[in-house]
């Protein structure tokens, strides 16, 4: 049997942090970093008679996220207790939502590996508590609980078992965690685990019933869940094609070896022991209060990528990567209002920072420097301070050191060369070592001019004006 025979299914649970300042259940801060075991008291300790308080912020941020995924909102939900028991869980369960979610049946559209537009339902939206953190001394003799992370509020958003393949789920994850940085309910920091998934994985033969699925846990980097959906498929194939069965089971992904590892058996929802939780009334939403969120959602990727083509000009493709992340279309839009130049600001993003992000490996959200430093930048080159080679370094600079470009062309010494005695000299030197480049231009060969101006950029280590250099070749090779 070929691999091509088999089909995977991939089904996800994305848990994304939300952005409120306090917990899920009382008034401590859910900043990220701080030292451990700072932020927290009696509730998410769990300390005896300590009682649960609802963030009626939470509720809302779910709401906002449920709407802008297509669902349904649910106006009576309530709260359960999901029952296990682990060193970084005080109260031994987690308060959490079983069969009353605020949210459910909705969907986002993505592309299929065909280029077509597919939906990916969402079964539900619930609202959660996060466990703590366990430290683990880099000896092996023990570990630390850090309990700050114990009570921020959660979304568990899940998709139904619609993704076939893992650039299908690359797009899924990336769609959803643009639409929730959107509407503004999670920063989505996959570094510091506001973003994260579990993956289900299951394959079958094309035609037959679904096979049995796997699942990897708290994966937060698109590289890895890719790499590791790649992996556990065909691992299941080969299992299947030996006559063996696939166990239901929760797996580790190993980023190192590129391998999954078994953790234990897979969890169904009897072996958590829901059941409703008696310190916390019941949620109850008017449609009132429903529509008024749904009135304050904020203009979505698809509103700002149709303005960007019809107000703008920018191409669908352009426009398209910009406002796949809230971040560079924040910048986008800035950086074009103070400069004046959408397009360059736009050819920016699309090609040197998007290298240097990927060169990095960083997020969008990790970029240092303000709109107003990308602004400043293509000012310089509009009005022939600096070029564009001479730019691309300014680029580096402020990714690595954010300052005024103004004081980076400055101490670096980078100001343009616009004398005209100066690139003159430049341009009689160039020619007189190139004679084989002077006669091919001659000959009708155009390219020889690029060459020509490429060294005498060389020779100016990018600080010629590069208008300047054309005219004066173009005026010399004519003589």
């Amino acid at each position: 049997m070929e691999k091509d025979d088999y089909e995977v299914v991939i089904g996800l649970e994305v848990h994304a942090e939300l952005s409120t300042k306090t917990k899920i259940f009382c008034s401590c801060k859910t900043e990220f970093g701080a030292d451990p075991n700072t932020h927290i008291c009696p509730v998410c300790m769990a300390l005896p008679g300590a009682l649960p308080v609802l963030n009626e912020k939470v509720v809302e941020y779910a709401v906002k996220a449920g709407l802008a995924t297509n669902c349904s909102i649910e106006k009576n939900s309530k709260n359960d207790r999901k029952n296990y028991f682990y060193p970084d869980l005080p109260k031994s369960y987690q308060i959490s939502q079983y069969d009353k979610p605020l949210c459910n049946n909705g969907y986002i559209e993505i592309e299929d590996d065909n280029g077509n537009t597919k939906k990916v339902r969402i079964l539900r939206i619930h609202i959660e508590e996060d466990a703590g953190k366990l430290n683990h001394n880099e000896f092996g003799v023990g570990s630390l609980v850090d309990l700050n992370r114990s009570g921020v509020p959660l979304i568990e958003i899940v998709s139904e078992p619609d993704i076939r393949s893992e650039a299908e789920a690359d797009r899924y994850l990336k769609k959803l965690k643009s639409i929730l940085q959107y509407v503004e309910v999670s920063d989505c920091k996959m570094q510091e685990g506001s973003f994260r998934a579990d993956v289900n994985v299951s394959v079958h033969k094309k035609g037959e019933p679904l096979g049995t699925r796997t699942e990897m846990k708290n994966m937060n980097s698109f590289k890895s869940i890719s790499r590791a959906i790649e992996y556990e498929k065909n691992r299941q194939i080969e299992e299947l094609e030996k006559g063996n069965s696939i166990i239901q089971e929760t797996l580790r992904w190993d980023d190192l070896e590129g391998k999954t590892f078994s953790m234990r058996n897979k969890e169904e929802a009897e072996d958590y022991r829901y059941f409703p939780e008696p310190d916390l009334v019941a949620i109850k939403l008017s449609e009132e209060y429903i529509e008024n969120i749904r009135k304050d959602l904020p203009e979505m990727p698809e509103s700002r990528r149709d303005r960007y083509i019809n107000k703008l000009g920018l191409s669908e493709k352009d426009s398209k990567n910009i406002t796949s992340s809230k971040f560079l279309s924040d910048l986008f839009e800035k950086a074009g209002e103070i400069s004046g130049n959408y397009k360059a600001v736009c050819n920016w993003i699309n090609s040197d920072i998007a290298r240097i992000l990927n060169e990095k490996e960083i997020d969008p959200e990790q970029i240092k420097f303000s709109a107003e430093n990308l602004a400043d930048l293509i000012k310089l080159i509009d009005n022939g301070t600096i070029s564009t080679s001479i730019a691309k370094k300014v680029l580096d600079e402020l990714f690595e050191n954010p300052r005024k470009p103004e004081e980076i062309i400055k101490e670096k010494g980078w100001i343009q060369i616009s004398d005209e005695s100066q690139i003159k000299e430049v341009v009689k030197k160039v020619l007189e070592e190139n004679e084989q480049s002077v006669q091919d231009y001659k000959a009708g060969k155009d390219r020889a001019l690029g060459y020509l101006v490429g060294q005498a950029m060389k020779q100016t280590k990018g600080k010629a004006n590069p208008k300047m250099l054309n005219e004066m070749f173009l005026e010399e090779l004519k003589k």
